[in-house]
């Protein structure tokens, strides 16, 4: 959302930051929503309506000084239609409960419509909260003994779709969660990820329905807490990215790459025998090929380790085989359900997991059937 188009205003006093960006006529058509019935009360509510998306919290305060024993407000933003509004949701809300202090404490709000001053203090406030989230994302007002801290924090992207061959791992340390800190399904599943393990054995060994397991890895993906990697094995086949050239240079990435790759308990490895290891990865190449021909053990590096830290930081990707079915020229012989599977837009990985082969046997019916070609990429 680009922030010149965000605005803020007072609706309750049909009032607004800028003056007038409201119209009457717009103010009317949705002051049933700005207003709600007591059951939406103290609500995030957001209408999508004339060109506007509007955020409000709308607040009732129950009290008989009122002359009809209640006061209402609703303090919301005001942005274009098409922009994406959810990050503002805890400012409006925050915003309205410092309102509501400031109400329920001097009467603030009450007086606006009566006293020219505090008009002139609300437009001051807003107008001074207008312009320094759109410049910063943040605001610090000060009015009497009142501080309001307003920040606009940006909401994570969705994570993306959560599969079977799908591989989760930890992207931080374990310890820094907290039991608490997850649901009870989630509990049972941390102790089984591990780097290593695909989505549909995760779900086998923790005892958890398939589809649960996706949930909760796809919940850790939004808060960043695991990434996702393809299956491992030896037979597979990666290659450098661009990016493999910031090994050579990048004295940090050096040395966090030394660390997590080495075997346990013995000398650290040299970056130069790490660096040679991803730029032989290459089509043809197999892992086990690059095992035989290096053998990393003896170098103290861990090629499942190498592996996975040239995943998450992008130093190599995977090549993925996906097999596809050629219309046989026997019209006699019955298209099998799995090669209608052959699409062409399914993996080796998704293959195996969907159908529960093992690479092995799949890779022997793949060579087997003349009617299906194989495609890297």
């Amino acid at each position: 959302m680009k922030r010149r188009n965000f605005r803020s205003g007072d609706l309750i006093l049909c009032s607004t930051v800028p003056e007038d960006y409201v119209s009457k006529e717009v103010f009317d058509a949705v002051n049933v929503y700005i207003i709600p019935k007591p059951q939406l009360q103290r609500s995030i509510l957001t209408i999508n309506t004339f060109g506007y998306k509007i955020t409000g919290f709308p607040v009732r305060i129950d009290d008989a000084k009122y002359a009809r024993n209640a006061y209402y407000f609703n303090l919301c933003f005001v942005c274009d239609a098409w922009a994406r509004t959810v990050q503002y949701e805890p400012v409006v809300k925050k915003l309205s409960e410092y309102l509501l202090t400031m109400e329920e404490e001097g009467c603030f709000l009450s007086q606006v419509s009566s006293e020219t001053t505090k008009h002139h203090q609300l437009f001051s406030i807003l107008k001074q909260i207008l312009n320094n989230l759109n410049a910063t994302g943040m605001s610090t007002v000060r009015e009497g003994e009142m501080t309001m801290f307003l920040k606009v924090v940006r909401a994570a992207t969705d994570p993306p779709p959560v599969m079977d061959h799908h591989v989760p791992i930890f992207t931080t340390e374990k310890g820094v969660f907290q039991e608490e800190q997850w649901d009870l399904t989630t509990q049972q599943l941390l102790p089984h990820v591990d780097g290593f393990k695909h989505i549909a054995q995760i779900a086998v060994d923790a005892d958890v329905e398939n589809s649960l397991v996706k949930a909760c890895i796809q919940n850790l993906l939004y808060y960043k807490a695991v990434s996702l990697l393809p299956i491992f094995l030896y037979s597979n086949v990666y290659t450098p990215t661009p990016k493999v050239r910031l090994l050579a240079t990048d004295a940090a990435l050096q040395e966090e790459c030394i660390k997590y790759v080495s075997v346990s308990g013995q000398q650290l490895p040299s970056v130069q025998e790490i660096f040679v290891m991803y730029c032989s990865m290459t089509h043809g190449t197999t892992l086990q090929d690059l095992c035989s021909r290096y053998n990393p053990q003896e170098h103290n590096i861990d090629e499942r380790k190498l592996v996975q830290f040239g995943l998450l930081h992008k130093l190599i990707r995977r090549i993925c085989k996906y097999p596809v079915y050629i219309k046989s020229t026997n019209h006699c012989q019955p298209v099998t359900s799995l090669q209608h599977s052959f699409t062409g837009l399914l993996s080796y990985d998704e293959v195996c997991c969907t159908r529960g082969y093992s690479p092995k046997t799949l890779e022997e019916k793949v060579e087997s059937d003349p009617s299906v070609v194989v495609i890297w990429k």
